[in-house]
């Protein structure tokens, strides 16, 4: 839930059944940015809509629970509920992962859709990446304290963890393989991190159904983990992603936690990274020298706190802030995501400037 939810779509939906509004919400969701920011998303002439499928880690359906705000609407803060509390004496928990497709259901939700606005905007099945994050997974079954505790005292049985987790993520692409569920990811679909797959290389026109898990994108990431050394990093966690990975046709790696500390001995070594996430925790300068020349994707994420916190935008500073990024960029590809703004103030006008100035300054940087 971003300032997008809370304080741009509620005066503007209109639908009042479930369904109903998460159509109306995709709709705006695909060009209400660009009309009121003038962002540069591509506004796509069709809705699109991928196959439904489930993967419950172990079979322990992850509980959570919400905080309320005094009129009882659910707010940004919850709190997963610990199944694992201690891993040796918990381990039989770790039963057999559950997953599965439901392709009949996903074609009847296209009929329906086609029913509804099909004349005027072409309802179109696309691919999503293939997304997997092992270690959000654990901490949404155990607490991020028995998850560092758990690497220390019992080290083996969290490798094993780690491998069967690598393992049953694997399996599940083979099942979405071979049920024909896997959509290109060339033209326009969600890549995760608030950014759209455009790309010629992968392959795109392959006979329905004949696509695997290495003609498509990946994303993973591992902000859990920042707490631990780059040296446990490598040992504990890296194996499971490397084993991932490399099913992948093209990998984006990386969300809000910082890769410069674990890029020369891991990141660095994942043969088909296309995309990496250089977020406001992360040494730019660094990963600019790193990725200059390559076709590696800086994805810069600017500070949120320039334009989600305060009523005014600080416009010097935030110009001193996206120039330092542009700087550190230079001789990469580089891509520009805002994330975690939870507040605009109601102020549109103030996120459409905000915008602006990143393409001045990228005029004069660049």
């Amino acid at each position: 839930m971003g300032t997008f939810e809370q304080e741009i779509l509620p005066e503007r939906m209109q639908c009042s059944g479930e369904f109903a509004r998460q159509i109306e919400r995709t709709l705006y969701g695909n060009f209400l940015n660009q009309e009121l920011f003038d962002d540069d998303r591509v506004t796509p002439d069709y809705y699109g809509m991928g196959y439904d499928s489930y993967f419950t880690l172990f079979g322990l359906p992850v509980k959570v629970e919400g905080a309320r705000d005094a009129a009882g609407n659910a707010s940004v803060g919850h709190h997963f509920i610990p199944q694992i509390q201690d891993l040796e004496e918990d381990w039989e928990k770790l039963g057999e992962t559950q997953f599965g497709v439901n392709p009949r259901a996903s074609l009847e939700r296209k009929a329906a859709l086609e029913e509804i606005f099909g004349d005027i905007l072409p309802v179109r099945l696309e691919g999503s990446c293939l997304y997997s994050v092992p270690t959000q997974m654990v901490v949404h079954l155990m607490s991020m304290e028995t998850m560092m505790f758990s690497m220390n005292d019992y080290p083996e049985l969290f490798k094993e963890m780690m491998r069967r987790i690598a393992d049953d993520t694997l399996a599940y692409y083979r099942l979405l393989e071979k049920e024909g569920l896997i959509l290109p990811t060339t033209g326009g679909g969600f890549l995760g991190q608030g950014s759209w797959y455009y790309n010629h290389t992968l392959p795109q026109g392959k006979a329905p159904g004949s696509y695997t898990a290495g003609d498509v994108w990946g994303f993973m990431d591992s902000q859990e983990t920042v707490g631990i050394s780059p040296e446990m990093f490598e040992e504990f966690i890296f194996p499971c992603y490397k084993k991932i990975s490399e099913s992948f046709g093209l990998i984006s790696y990386g969300c809000c936690e910082p890769v410069d500390p674990v890029w020369d001995n891991c990141i660095s070594k994942l043969a088909n990274l296309r995309k990496v996430s250089i977020s406001p925790w992360c040494n730019e300068e660094y990963m600019g020298e790193r990725l200059r020349g390559s076709k590696i994707i800086f994805h810069r994420k600017p500070s949120p706190n320039y334009l989600g916190t305060g009523t005014t935008l600080d416009e010097e500073a935030f110009r001193s802030h996206i120039r330092k990024s542009l700087q550190a960029a230079k001789g990469c590809c580089m891509e520009i995501t805002q994330r975690d703004v939870y507040t605009i103030n109601k102020d549109v006008k103030k996120a459409k400037r905000y915008v602006d100035i990143i393409k001045e300054e990228i005029v004069n940087c660049w």
